[in-house]
């Protein structure tokens, strides 16, 4: 380890623990070792040893790093090492590239007292916990809950701040289905869809706004700048046809057009303006700019939310969520009361805002801990 070790590492570890055995206690791989074993040395080592490498160059690539906490019996088809590697920031900037794939993950273990890169995992029981680096200074410590969202976000560590996230979040008074449906959320609503093309635009990291609109309505419309910038006709319905249509038992061919389909929507959001769908996503327009309704003030106040421990729901002008793109959309959905707006940042940074009745503004969840 290095001499200088990230003082974040050991303040966030306890706290990360006190998630770690909050899970079933029986819940243990072939070998009957717990999959949640993890202690809080381990978990800081674990931080401290990937935030030095995160912050390494390996040819001038920025290393893209996740570390699985898990021993070689304890998961499907591992490729071993023949020597296992020491758990180094040196270790892990040179052999990072070999789990830059989404999936992959090298797998830790100790081994006579110490931590040692045994190999590469793909498939690792439940609740094991992994520590990824998503970019230099930025970790995410998460664990496998086994279902459709496969990886829950624990805490999310960048440079300083330690964001734990709170699962009691979605509580929070009309907090849209989509958040609720976050992984890592104890809520209702299945927004999968919707999900994906967050995940999606957040990638392509350009910024983006998709206003999400009521099928039964055209009033959207009144807070438009017209001429539309590329409206489409007939709506798009590639996506709409595979998520309403006859369910195709989850083979391959249905989930590869699925993802085919939400890439292509979210490309769209890439362009200068807002992509308009609606609620059963059809995509009525791209590129078109946000107008105030008439009659309508200028939204000034929001209320914000982020669903990390200790936070508050905090109320703040809406010049301050962002750029024009972020300010666009909260007078969008100020204007337009059944409508939902996803915005994208280009520094990776994601907000749903939403009309609430039970504050009557529009309340802006930072989503981007449980995104990542």
């Amino acid at each position: 380890m290095p001499e200088l070790r990230y003082a974040v590492a050991r303040a966030a570890a306890p706290l990360i623990y006190r998630q770690v055995i909050r899970q079933p206690a029986d819940v243990a791989g072939p070998t009957g070792i717990l999959s949640n074993s993890a202690d809080i040395g381990i978990i800081e080592t674990l931080i401290d040893t990937t935030f030095w490498a995160s912050l390494g160059r390996e040819e001038n690539y920025v290393p893209r790093i996740s570390l699985a906490f898990v021993p070689p019996d304890g998961t499907a088809q591992p490729l071993l090492f023949d020597a296992p590697l020491p758990l180094t920031p040196a270790t892990l900037v040179r052999i990072a590239p070999a789990v830059d794939r989404p999936g992959n993950h090298l797998a830790v273990w100790s081994r006579g007292g110490e931590l040692r890169v045994w190999g590469t995992a793909r498939d690792v029981p439940l609740f094991t916990l992994v520590v990824e680096a998503e970019a230099p200074g930025l970790l995410v410590v998460k664990h496998y809950r086994g279902d459709r969202s496969k990886f829950v976000n624990i805490a999310v560590l960048e440079g300083e701040l330690v964001k734990m996230i709170d699962e009691r979040a979605s509580m929070l008074p009309d907090c849209p289905a989509l958040v609720t449906s976050l992984p890592g959320l104890d809520g209702p609503g299945q927004q999968q869809v919707l999900l994906q093309l967050a995940v999606s635009m957040r990638a392509h990291r350009r910024g983006g706004l998709l206003l999400v609109v009521p099928s039964s309505a055209d009033s959207w419309r009144e807070s438009m700048i017209h001429p539309l910038g590329y409206p489409v006709a007939p709506p798009f319905a590639g996506l709409a046809d595979l998520v309403v249509g006859e369910p195709k038992d989850g083979n391959a061919p249905a989930d590869d057009a699925l993802t085919s389909s939400i890439a292509c929507v979210a490309g769209l959001t890439a362009v200068d303006g807002a992509v308009v769908m609606t609620d059963r996503y059809h995509v009525l327009a791209f590129g078109s700019k946000i107008g105030r309704r008439d009659g309508c003030p200028l939204v000034e106040q929001v209320a914000v939310t982020e669903p990390i421990e200790g936070d508050e729901k905090a109320v703040a002008h809406a010049a301050s969520l962002g750029g024009t793109r972020h300010l666009s959309a909260a007078q969008f959905v100020h204007d337009q009361r059944h409508a939902l707006a996803l915005v994208a940042s280009q520094d990776g940074r994601f907000t749903v805002l939403a009309w609430s009745a039970f504050d009557q503004m529009v309340l802006a969840h930072r989503i981007d801990a449980l995104l990542l």
